[in-house]
């Protein structure tokens, strides 16, 4: 009798324990295997690696200069493309980097304080004109709009805020300057910004200009 049930333990062990060993391995097969197919996200616009933003009239300006609180302000540039700080005047900032502003503040502060170190930050932007996108036509509100990095159409759009009623969205036109060239390209805004089409989105550059016309038939 003890002979028996101890084969029958035997048996029952080597049961349970290839159905143990065994479970995992069929569990990650099958979590392998997803039957659905997964969903793609959309491709964002490729960022321009060496877009530098570069200061223009209506920026508004924080110079710091480390050590010298009195002379840390924060000032305007004039529509003329320049700055007036407490030292130096008539320095003009449109159409520099805020690095390169700072290092050319610095050598002009070398002749009242020692060693200045400055640091100019752009904290209210519009940029310079060469680097805006400009919307003209049919958009609500046609405005030139600051360029960011990595900025889109539907981007664009947002800030004009879309299509008038009458808008040919899907006769717009980019333009834009290649090497000197001003080449153009066609537009589907109204599949964009009514369909949700965003195969129909598309990088912008500085510069670009969108012309939306207008339709009354």
């Amino acid at each position: 009798m003890k002979i028996k049930f101890f084969f029958l333990a035997l048996i029952f062990t080597g049961v349970f324990g290839c159905t143990t060993t065994n479970a995992p391995q069929n569990a990650g097969t099958d979590s392998g295997q997803d039957t659905q197919t997964p969903v793609q996200a959309t491709p964002s616009a490729p960022v321009q690696p060496d877009y530098k933003y570069v200061i223009g009239p209506g920026d508004t300006l924080d110079v710091f200069v480390w050590g010298y609180k009195d002379l840390s302000v924060t000032i305007p540039v004039r529509p003329d493309g320049k700055i007036t700080t407490r030292l130096v005047e008539d320095m003009v900032a449109s159409g520099k980097t805020p690095t390169v502003l700072a290092r050319e503040l610095e050598e002009k502060y070398k002749r009242y304080v020692k060693n200045p170190t400055v640091t100019v930050t752009v904290n209210k932007f519009i940029g310079a004109p060469s680097q805006q996108i400009k919307v003209v036509g049919g958009g609500t509100k046609p405005q030139t709009v600051p360029y960011v990095n990595g900025m889109t159409v539907l981007d664009v759009m947002i800030e004009v805020g879309g299509l008038k009623k009458f808008s040919s969205g899907n006769k717009a036109v980019l333009v834009r300057n290649v090497g000197g060239e001003r080449k153009s390209y066609r537009l589907r805004l109204h599949n964009l910004l009514k369909k949700g089409d965003i195969s129909a989105n598309r990088a912008v550059q500085p510069g670009d200009t969108i012309i939306i016309p207008e339709s009354w038939f």
